[in-house]
């Protein structure tokens, strides 16, 4: 009986191997030859803007910057950086991180530019302190772009600048490597790609987890047939913070003189606020700036998850809900005392459709740090991630057709890692894994989840036309500056 087993299994296999090695094939004649980058596989192609494409989605972006090709670089060629926004992020993990493996990755630190002098000042010190030269200062990113020897832009500003400085970058011959989320709003990823794609720019989005080779190795599986298809997936970020989430400390330092307040606010935003320290330290609060959980920490979840499907898509249908019952800011005291109510919520739950069949679950909370179990569920089998490893099970009914297995442990996931991956894809020696295409589709799960969970609506997308609706077929505009009160 054993035998016979196993020879069951080997021929039930054999079959599952050849079904899906045709199935890939079939889907490489029509999926085209665009990549999510590192090992994710091939996505769907890039959808051109159609003359049904909405209205509020075509808007092409526009640009004061001079375009510029920028230098093509050998593998053996030096990187030069520049930074734009060195905050808590920005300095911490781009300017520290690429500072303590700048000989490995064989790059230069140019410029530092922020709309705070203090941090400019603070910025160039480190660099100093790191053995790595003097960079120039700016208050400007644009004059930043105006260098021709700089090949890389790290943009690290509050949300609603991340598509102006990225698409100007490009636009200026600089590879973007870009804080999550990549855009504050949904036609804003539009413009990004479409810079991307026809200036050839590598644009990396922060979002490290996809250097984390476990959901490669999950993509890989699910890629070979080894889960059947997927039905469903599911995963959550989770925080308890009982002052209030992102109630940074207020420093002294920060005061009209020290900011442009003016350049910092930018043009897009509809409802200028007179200069703000709260505001400034504390951004993700508040709707103009940031979508709160939706574009802090889903971000964390969402790249991977749509990475270790093996194929990335556009979601079909998006929905979330949340709210802001537990009332953290009431209770902020100390260096982390606020005066104001946040506007984003303190828990969120989102579910999404795609065209493949896959439903996937992701929530976040910054008032429970009580996590779900990271989990990629097939007909046939489920994968868990814990661990650092993906353990494949089998379902019940495949028992004699799909063996258990375990990988290889592997490295947890680092922002140097994602930052060396980063520069591999700009010397052409691999692919950006968080790159443009994933990244697209990541946002547009975003973009709709907030409009979902303000608006009170299930919203539909079609990637072919970038409409969104209702579920009557209505065309509803996405959330966008100056849509809503708070924004």
């Amino acid at each position: 009986m054993k035998r016979a087993a196993s020879s069951r299994r080997q021929f039930l296999q054999t079959a599952a191997a050849a079904a899906a090695a045709a199935s890939a094939a079939a889907g490489c004649s029509t999926a085209g030859t665009g990549s999510t980058g590192g090992s994710a596989g091939p996505s769907a192609p890039s959808t051109p803007v159609s003359a049904g494409t909405s209205g509020a989605l075509k808007k092409a972006f526009k640009t004061n910057v001079a375009p510029y090709a920028g230098k093509v670089l050998g593998a053996n060629d030096r990187i030069v950086c520049g930074f734009v926004g060195v905050g808590g992020q920005g300095s911490g993990a781009h300017v520290g991180q690429s500072l303590a493996h700048k000989d490995e990755n064989n790059i230069a630190h140019a410029a530092i530019c922020d709309v705070s002098k203090r941090r400019v000042q603070d910025n160039i010190k480190k660099v100093q302190d790191g053995k790595a030269g003097t960079p120039q200062g700016y208050g400007d990113y644009r004059q930043l772009l105006e260098r021709k020897d700089i090949d890389v832009i790290f943009c690290a500003t509050v949300d609603h600048w991340h598509t102006k400085v990225s698409c100007d970058a490009m636009t200026a011959g600089k590879h973007v490597y870009v804080e999550k989320p990549m855009t504050r709003h949904l036609h804003e990823a539009f413009q990004i790609h479409d810079i991307a794609k026809s200036t050839g720019k590598v644009l990396q989005v922060g979002s490290q987890g996809c250097s984390d080779m476990k959901w490669h190795k999950a993509a890989e599986w699910i890629r070979a047939g080894k889960i059947g298809p997927v039905v469903m997936s599911q995963g959550s970020y989770m925080r308890n913070n009982p002052k209030g989430e992102w109630n940074y400390d207020v420093q002294p330092w920060c005061t009209p003189d020290d900011v442009n307040w003016a350049m910092w606010m930018g043009n897009e935003i509809k409802k200028q606020v007179p200069f703000n320290a709260d505001h400034y330290f504390r951004w993700r609060k508040y709707y103009p700036y940031c979508s709160g959980l939706l574009g802090d920490l889903f971000p964390h979840k969402l790249h991977p998850y749509m990475l270790a499907t093996g194929n990335p898509e556009f979601p079909l249908r998006v929905a979330a809900v949340g709210n802001k019952k537990v009332r953290t800011d009431a209770k902020s005291e100390g260096k982390s005392k606020t005066e104001y109510e946040r506007d984003v919520c303190e828990i969120i739950q989102l579910i999404a459709e795609f065209p493949s069949g896959m439903v996937m679950h992701i929530t976040s909370s910054t008032v429970n740090e009580q996590g779900t179990q990271e989990m990629i569920r097939g007909h046939k089998a489920t994968l868990t991630m814990a661990g650092n490893k993906v353990e494949l099970k089998p379902e019940r009914p495949f028992a004699e057709e799909i063996d258990p297995q375990t990988s290889e442990p592997f490295a947890t996931e680092s922002v140097a890692a994602h930052h060396k991956n980063f520069f591999g894809a700009i010397r052409g020696t691999a692919k950006a894994n968080a790159g443009i295409d994933l990244a697209v589709k990541v946002q547009t799960v975003i973009s709709l989840a907030e409009t979902s969970e303000r608006l009170g609506m299930m919203c539909y997308f079609d990637a072919a036309t970038r409409r969104v609706t209702d579920a009557t077929g209505r065309e509803i505009a996405p959330l966008s500056y100056g849509t809503t009160e708070l924004s």
